[in-house]
């Protein structure tokens, strides 16, 4: 088979799986048939089934375990984040720019939220948001990152809005933002400290259901981020 044939039933047999995913209404964790099995339903080789689950893997939308079969995997936001990340760096007139687009999609995200996020949190139990402050509060005054309790206080104040689709991607659109920063050589804010402040002030707008003090402080978090890619 020449190589132009292979890659055209490699294709079909991708889309061959996805119609078999759709049709029989399999969800995250479902077994799919085997290697062989495949091969007959779909009426093609199983060259071109394994080439078709190689891509369908890494496209995270199924999951092989090796000695166990094949999964419909999570479809997790994972593409996204390494064909964005390897964009940035790879564009190298547009990298800065390209990550700013990022940091303006976040906060658009966080802004379009404002309303529901002072729904859920207005007159709550601020433990979790709090707790997650002061770690990164502690951790600073350590001369430690805090990037692990960051991610964990935008995903905690995320956590129960009515639309799951923009948590996965604000934490996709942060991975993107945090993995390109030091591969760039983007130096550290040095307003880092307003940085850390902006997450209480944050957490406080909208603990006391202050939706126009939250907007400015989510426009506060994003300056110092802007201002160290613009310069």
């Amino acid at each position: 088979m020449t190589v132009a044939k292979r890659g055209t039933a490699a294709k079909l047999a991708q889309q061959g799986v996805l119609d078999y995913i759709r049709q029989h209404r399999l969800a995250p964790g479902d077994s799919l048939p085997s290697e062989a099995a495949l091969c007959t339903e779909l009426g093609l080789s199983r060259t071109s089934v394994r080439e078709a689950m190689q891509t369908l893997s890494s496209l995270d939308i199924v999951e092989v375990r090796h000695g166990h079969g094949t999964y419909v995997s999570n479809m997790s936001m994972a593409p996204l984040i390494q064909g964005m990340t390897l964009r940035i760096l790879l564009d190298a007139d547009r990298s800065l720019a390209t990550l700013g687009n990022v940091v303006d999609l976040r906060s658009a995200i966080d802004h379009s939220l404002g309303d529901e996020l002072v729904r859920i949190w207005s007159g709550n139990d601020p433990q979790p948001l709090m707790s997650i402050v002061e770690k990164i509060e502690a951790e600073h005054a350590a001369g430690r990152s805090f990037t692990a309790f960051d991610r964990k206080f935008h995903q905690t104040l995320l956590a129960e809005i009515s639309n799951p689709l923009l948590l996965e991607l604000s934490d996709a659109l942060w991975e993107i933002h945090m993995a390109t920063l030091p591969q760039l050589k983007v130096p550290v804010s040095e307003d880092i400290d307003l940085t850390v402040q902006v997450h209480r002030e944050i957490a406080q707008m909208l603990l006391d259901g202050d939706v126009e003090g939250y907007h400015a402080s989510v426009d506060k978090h994003y300056a110092p981020l802007r201002r160290t890619i613009e310069a």
